[in-house]
């Protein structure tokens, strides 16, 4: 993998003379870049990594969150940089739903999700310039409304569902299909802001 050139990036803050070193997000995701700019730490640059992210025999989606979060940190390879990884898992009990990519996965997790309670998982890490890693993991439990085949219909028409985990985006139209959630809302989202700030100033980093 090419490695990204070690630059700085001006602060925000002061007369602009001090330099960080810069954030990398690890994602292609544009959810997780508007979020983190939503809390004033906008990444310098998005160099998405491509790894294997079939489950393992046994692992229950709060594990396979951290992991995937932790192996795309450990491929994105940009040395002198603060990096950020994440991984969004949607879980029915220990059953790990799929990032649907047909009509016909999204349409059964819609059904099996509808009218009870799931959970939502997502794994960040961080790595800081002097090697240093923290991890975290945000569960969400969230309950869906009980779907008519008509509106199951309509969702997968509108094609919202395509590479989301879970077959929704909480975002966009599936937002009216929530009757409660206990939890980070924009862990749902794709990244949770709290915990990535957490994860972030807790080694060093300064926007």
């Amino acid at each position: 993998m090419t490695q990204a050139p070690v630059t700085e990036a001006k602060s925000a803050s002061g007369d602009g003379a001090r330099v960080r070193p810069r954030l990398i997000l690890a994602s292609a995701s544009p959810r997780r870049q508007e979020l983190l700019v939503q809390i004033g730490f906008a990444p310098d640059a998005i160099h998405p990594t491509d790894i294997d992210e079939s489950e393992r025999p046994g692992e229950t989606p709060r594990a396979l969150a951290l992991r995937l979060a932790v192996s795309k940190l450990a491929a994105a390879d940009h040395p002198g940089c603060y990096v950020l990884a994440s991984d969004t898992v949607v879980g029915v009990g220990r059953r790990i739903l799929p990032k649907t990519e047909t009509e016909a996965e999204a349409r059964a997790c819609l059904a099996l999700m509808s009218g009870r309670n799931h959970r939502v998982f997502t794994g960040v890490a961080v790595r800081a310039p002097d090697g240093r890693e923290a991890h975290r993991v945000a569960e969400t439990r969230v309950a869906l409304k009980r779907l008519h085949p008509d509106e199951i219909d309509e969702y997968i028409a509108s094609g919202e569902w395509q590479g989301k985990a879970g077959g929704y985006a909480i975002q966009g139209r599936a937002g009216a299909f929530i009757e409660n959630l206990i939890g980070s809302y924009t862990g749902v989202v794709g990244l949770p802001v709290y915990e990535t700030r957490l994860l972030l100033t807790g080694l060093g980093y300064r926007p």
